[in-house]
């Protein structure tokens, strides 16, 4: 089997259906699993009923309807009819949205986020089922609650892969074009889990690896994996083939490349992943597999911006430890600030950090205790894998370099505009 996953880009409306479609008749669909997203900002409309439903807000119910109106819309421009089943199948599923909003008793945020976010997923692969069987594609719609089977960790669930291998051993027809949503899983009482970051790459990795699947596809609005982010660098490139190692050290490095819980059930089995075009389907994209590292071999540009450089410096010159280190690093994990660089002297020690939570105001009035510290705020984070010299001159000109650390395929460069 293949599996191919669309994200919620490619289903954002009806004439990205249709091209889900037109991209099947290309490639083929039978012995076909299709792992699908909430459609477009679904699941960003989504949080917001969940922010109106704690908030106890007067708006819940219109932060419904706007959901239900966009669904609606696309509906609407897919089926000339109002009579056609998909109606009531997607009324049954908003209906069941309403009867939770209204009978739930669970304060916990992170369980109501994952019964309601569900949603998304769920609606929109019974639209692309039931449009495919109207084209005359015939389907499978698999509830993926009832293979991939988790622990109660809400929002960031593990999977429990003996239970989840022989679920889908079992129910998965071959022959046919499986419809699944991405993201979504359940645990032993049954209550929807999600699979945290990435979750529905991860979900078309999980079923790939229980199907002992010929490929994966993850169908991009890109040609396939550049060397660099085209909004920052011009002539990005593609690449034709990375292996997986080099995909889980872009990603390690802040690369939207692959999620590396996706690589490593794959890796396992040595099952390919392609990163293809869904607006030109028949382009080979790129391969992520057992290889070569980078096809062409060109240095690959990561860039992080809106970071904070922190140095921290002994006040009595007394030499900086391991225990002041891991102690320092013990508070930036509970004040949830993500380390991205590290370099260390005798009496100093430079970290550039993301501090997402805006959390670095109560921390540096600790640190300020016990260390003289110094901070860049804004400051960019770039890291060049297979690095050459023009590449490094590309990222430090025009700009004051604050900090730069080379190792024997990576250079990071912390820098300020001038």
């Amino acid at each position: 089997m293949r599996v191919f996953k669309f994200g919620g880009a490619s289903v954002k409306d009806a004439a990205g259906i249709k091209n889900v479609y037109d991209v099947l008749q290309k490639v083929g669909y039978e012995d076909v699993l299709l792992v699908v997203s909430a459609m477009g900002k679904t699941t960003n409309a989504l949080e917001l009923v969940i922010k109106n439903y704690f908030d106890k807000s007067a708006e819940l119910n219109s932060s419904v309807q706007e959901v239900k109106k966009y669904h609606n819309q696309i509906l609407m421009d897919l089926f000339e009819d109002d009579k056609n089943e998909v109606f009531a199948a997607v009324n049954t599923q908003f209906a069941d949205l309403e009867y939770f909003l209204a009978h739930n008793k669970s304060p916990n945020y992170n369980f109501v986020y994952d019964q309601i976010v569900s949603y998304g997923e769920l609606i929109s692969t019974t639209i692309l089922s039931h449009f495919m069987n109207f084209m005359g594609i015939k389907t499978q719609w698999l509830d993926v609650r009832n293979f991939i089977k988790t622990d109660a960790n809400y929002r960031d669930a593990e999977v429990d892969w003996e239970l989840t291998q022989k679920n889908i051993a079992k129910n998965v027809k071959r022959k046919i074009l499986n419809i699944t949503q991405g993201f979504l899983g359940s645990d032993e009482n049954n209550f929807t889990t999600t699979l945290g970051r990435e979750g529905s790459d991860y979900t078309a990795a999980i079923f790939a690896y229980c199907l002992n699947a010929e490929s994966v596809t993850i169908w991009k609005d890109v040609p396939g994996v550049m060397n660099a982010d085209p909004r920052y660098f011009e002539n990005a490139s593609l690449l034709n083939q990375i292996s997986y190692r080099e995909a889980i050290e872009l990603a390690f490095y802040g690369a939207t490349v692959i999620h590396p819980k996706t690589l490593q059930p794959l890796q396992k089995k040595e099952i390919p992943l392609f990163v293809k075009s869904f607006i030109n389907p028949l382009l080979k994209g790129t391969s992520v597999s057992k290889g070569v590292d980078l096809e062409p071999y060109l240095p690959c540009f990561i860039v992080k911006r809106n970071q904070l450089l922190i140095s921290l410096s002994s006040i009595d010159f007394s030499f900086i430890m391991e225990e002041n280190i891991s102690e320092i690093f013990a508070l930036f994990h509970q004040f949830k600030i993500k380390v991205n660089l590290i370099q260390n002297s005798a009496i100093s020690f430079s970290v550039c950090v993301e501090d997402k939570f805006d959390n670095f105001k109560a921390l540096n009035a600790i640190l300020s205790k016990k260390f003289k510290v110094e901070f860049d705020e804004n400051v960019t984070l770039y890291t060049i894998r297979h690095f050459n010299d023009k590449a490094a001159q590309t990222v430090e000109e025009n700009k004051v370099v604050l900090l730069k650390q080379v190792s024997r395929e990576t250079m990071q460069v912390i820098t300020k505009e001038v």
